[in-house]
């Protein structure tokens, strides 16, 4: 028996592959399949079954597609209803792959039909527990996106999901590991661990929902109390893997390589918003200008999906040379299908081409030192949570996902400074309003890291006006 965890950092995202005498099973699949097809070519194992935890919101998975090249049966716990043909599976069904098995836990509560999978080795012993959305390390699933599916409250199904993991989890056995489908950085639950793989036993011990002693009244309070709005893409994801799509490969070949003139008049021709997604260091030394940068080492996916709202705009891409497929799969994996071309060779061939080009302006966290004393404008572009535990004094909080609110108070006719914790954010803040306009942002370089080491004064507390 085989079992590989096959995590992709971007999504905070774990599919999993098991293999068992020549057959296999594949949990949560990407979007993009053919790496699962040549891991059970090299195995010499058929693909039997296409395991779904839930309708993902997240991400598009890819049992579609996986399911359509290999004849593999796609399974959904109780109460799913996709409109493609899958196996819907009753609570307890066992799946035999080799000489183990998988067994179906339905755990409502994420969502109606979230279900986990128990393995069971050669020998009949529960080895592992695939979790999907129900439980991940330090954290379970956030029960407020399936609300209108469900027509339920938040807090009508964290109460499911506290008896789905009190009758279905937590009366598994400690040394039972624990494959979740996301850790830190996805916006699925709002505590997880960076660790990815754990066991039952260590998450009785640690996850502040799996407490012994913990009412349904305080599970439903705790787990509830100080999510943020989930991103706007959410619902357009949970809509594709419910319906189906189109294959990615499709997507990549439509895409055109094209030179500085074509680029700039498809842009013109098709109101296509330029993304660039080069290191933020190459968007401030020289970008199209107009164009967005989100950069495709950060967490690029979940950044795209926070910040562009219209999945179905037009988009032209300014990519690392070479990266462009990855560039355009990437942003297929939440949804965004309608890359028409990217420019060819790079930046370079815009700036080779004598076209016109954009900097951002930006200081070090030391110059910035020297400064404050002026009274000049500083935003904090980070999470509500990094700006509680520490921030500049007297500088607001203004969270890149939800910098559409503060638009306003930014001044137009200033000169003023955004910064996260690194750089990589801030920068994302700034492209977003020079393309409206905010020509005076001024980018802070490396962030609260190297503001820290200054003698910036900071302060740590939450102020309601400005946090969501």
């Amino acid at each position: 028996m085989k079992i590989e965890q096959i995590y992709t950092g971007c999504l905070a995202q774990g599919a999993y592959y098991i293999e068992s005498n020549g057959e296999a099973a594949i949990i949560d699949p990407l979007r993009e399949v053919q790496p699962y097809i040549d891991r059970v070519a090299h195995d010499g194992a058929t693909i039997k079954f296409i395991f779904e935890t839930h309708f993902h919101a997240d991400f598009v998975s890819g049992h579609v597609t996986l399911a359509e090249k290999t004849g593999a049966t796609i399974v959904f716990g109780p109460n799913a209803n996709p409109t493609y043909k899958a196996h819907i599976a009753t609570d307890g069904e066992v799946f035999k792959i080799g000489n183990c098995t998988l067994t179906v836990l339905h755990t409502p509560g994420h969502t109606m039909e979230s279900s986990c999978y128990l393995l069971q080795d050669e020998n009949g012993k529960d080895h592992a527990l695939f979790s999907g959305d129900t439980l991940f390390l330090g954290d379970v699933g956030r029960p407020d996106l399936a609300q209108k599916a469900a027509h339920m409250t938040q807090e009508q199904l964290a109460g499911i999901l506290f008896e789905s993991l009190r009758a279905k989890v937590m009366t598994l056995a400690d040394d039972v590991i624990v494959y979740p489908a996301h850790g830190a950085g996805s916006a699925c639950g709002k505590n997880l661990s960076k660790e990815t793989v754990g066991s039952i036993g260590e998450q009785k011990a640690t996850n502040y929902a799996l407490r012994a002693d913990m009412t349904k009244e305080e599970f439903v309070k705790e787990v509830t109390d100080g999510l943020l709005p989930p991103p706007a893409y959410f619902p357009m994801n949970v809509k594709l893997n419910k319906e189906g799509y189109e294959n990615v490969e499709k997507i990549i070949a439509a895409a055109q390589a094209l030179d500085a003139v074509a680029f700039e008049a498809a842009a013109n021709e098709t109101d296509a918003l330029i993304l660039d997604v080069r290191h933020q260091d190459d968007f401030s030394a020289g970008h199209i200008p107009g164009s967005i940068f989100i950069g495709i080492d950060g967490q690029f996916a979940p950044w795209v999906g926070a910040l562009i709202i219209d999945y179905k705009q037009p988009i032209l891409l300014v990519t690392p040379v070479g990266r462009e497929q990855e560039t355009i799969t990437r942003l297929a994996r939440v949804g965004y299908d309608q890359t028409i071309g990217y420019l060819k060779d790079g930046f370079a061939t815009w700036k080779n081409a004598g076209k016109e080009y954009d900097t951002l302006n930006a200081v070090t966290a030391v110059a910035l030192e020297t400064l404050l004393p002026e009274g000049v404008q500083v935003f904090d572009v980070r999470k509500p949570g990094e700006y509680s535990a520490e921030h500049i004094e007297n500088v607001p909080s203004t969270p890149l996902d939800f910098l559409n609110d503060h638009l306003a108070e930014f001044p137009k006719d200033a000169p003023f400074y955004v910064h996260c914790a690194g750089g990589y954010r801030s920068v994302i803040a700034a492209s977003i309003l020079k393309a409206r306009g905010y020509h005076n942002v001024i980018d802070v370089k490396g962030g609260f890291a190297a503001i820290r080491q200054t003698a910036i004064k900071t302060t740590a507390f939450v102020c309601p006006s400005t946090v969501k």
